[in-house]
């Protein structure tokens, strides 16, 4: 059995309760993510985020954990696996 502490209780994980902050939704699934962040001006893409993805708006979540460790990454303590070129357009 795996427990976690939150707000000064210890849950098992089984027992972890999901509310999207997009829709509501209680229902999600695991997934792995990508996401573009924008980090002193720059974008950069961060590939297989482990995340919580909402069932109904596919709205990602991330653990505090992953959070920071991706922070960390992109803020310099990692290297970049590879550079890809990016289309852009404008609306306006």
């Amino acid at each position: 059995m795996s427990l976690t502490r939150k707000n000064g209780l210890i849950m098992r994980d089984e027992d972890k309760v999901f509310y999207c902050h997009v829709c509501g939704a209680a229902d999600a699934r695991p997934a792995f993510v990508n996401q573009t962040f924008e980090v002193a001006g720059k974008r950069v893409l961060v590939e297989h985020i482990p995340a919580t993805v909402c069932a109904r708006c596919g709205e990602p979540a991330f653990s505090a954990d992953v959070a920071e460790r991706v922070r960390r990454m992109v803020h310099g303590e990692a290297k970049p696996v590879r550079t890809v070129t990016m289309d852009v357009f404008a609306m306006a």
